[in-house]
């Protein structure tokens, strides 16, 4: 062997071995979101496909979810380290698990505003909320606006409503058929999945929750307590890098569409493209959240949710909300200035 080809045998291996280090260096997060790869989704999966997490030395895996009661239960187990969640259903954990040892915690608020309303069709006659007193509602016995329901019909005085359940794919299709009056869910799914049932929009009544007197804060990202003891540096990576992709995809929504059909090539990209901006809209970039600032919480708001909570969900446990909430993770205010100028 020359000593030439000893010399270049050597280099590559010490450069093969620090690219490994290199490698080996990057924190793998584990990330769980609350729902399929739709509009919204974009949010978290355009950071990842700019490279914005790489940048920030983690190296993140973004799984879809079924809920965000089994988001915030895998996160609780250990099999995932962070996730995408609606603060009610961390709530409800936290209230009817006291003593469960791994409890995770929210982070950043995401939607500042709840997406969840009540939805009918206009020739059902149901105008306002007080018209749904008596009538028959539908909704996943998890979906966050039945859960949430209780709160919604204290505000506006409505009593009298029967509950009838399905799997998620079924709720449009019985409204459409006629089936139950009403439905419950998050604005910018079911609008659109009743309009891919053949329904248009202006045949449909929107309540939305925060318009009704219910001012309930929606999804944020969560934290299990194991990544906040051991390694709280790559959660404040985490959340610096989401809020630069974010602003991103709040800017060209119609851009990051293509970071969401990457993952899911069966998309519609003009449906969900409508998605994501009606999800901005309402629940990111709403009066709240550019009053409260992106990512941040108020804290006699969070408090009144944690008790309108405890009694609509009737938990074992009174919400604390200093235990669900931990802001010091996030990033400087400038960092977080990532809202459309309205």
């Amino acid at each position: 062997m020359s000593k030439r080809f000893f010399l270049k045998t050597a280099a590559s291996l010490a450069t093969v071995g620090f690219l490994g280090l290199a490698q080996a260096q990057n924190t793998a997060i584990k990330f769980q979101l609350d729902w399929r790869f739709e509009g919204p989704a974009a949010l978290f999966l355009t950071p990842e496909a700019k490279g914005y997490f790489k940048a920030a030395k983690l190296d993140v895996s973004i799984d879809a979810g079924n809920g965000s009661g089994g988001t915030v239960t895998r996160v609780a187990s250990g099999a995932y380290d962070m996730g995408f969640a609606d603060l009610a259903a961390l709530m409800e954990f936290h209230a009817n698990n006291p003593d469960a040892p791994s409890k995770p915690v929210a982070v950043m608020m995401v939607y500042n505003d709840t997406p969840a309303s009540v939805m009918a069709l206009k020739k059902s006659g149901i105008k306002t909320p007080a018209d749904l007193s008596g009538k028959k509602l539908g909704a996943p016995v998890f979906d966050a606006g039945r859960k949430a329901f209780p709160i919604f019909a204290k505000a506006n005085a409505i009593t009298g409503v029967q509950w009838t359940s399905m799997d998620p794919p079924l709720r449009e299709t019985m409204l459409a058929r006629g089936d139950i009056d009403a439905i419950t869910g998050f604005t910018f799914t079911s609008l659109l999945n009743l309009e891919a049932r053949g329904v248009k929009a202006d045949e449909v009544v929107v309540l939305p929750y925060p318009a009704y007197g219910v001012k309930l804060y929606g999804n944020v990202v969560i934290a299990s307590p194991k990544l906040i003891k051991e390694n709280p540096g790559a959660i404040k990576a985490f959340l610096a890098a989401f809020a630069k992709g974010a602003k991103d995809v709040m800017a060209n929504p119609a851009a990051a569409i293509a970071d969401v059909k990457a993952r899911d090539g069966i998309v519609n990209v003009p449906l969900e493209t409508r998605r994501l901006q009606l999800a901005i809209d309402t629940a990111v970039n709403s009066p709240n959240a550019r009053a409260e600032g992106f990512g941040q919480v108020n804290g006699p708001r969070l408090a009144l949710m944690a008790s309108q909570v405890s009694d609509a969900f009737n938990t074992k446990s009174r919400v604390n909300p200093d235990a669900v909430w931990n802001g010091s993770f996030l990033p400087p205010k400038a960092a977080l200035d990532v809202l459309p100028k309205k």
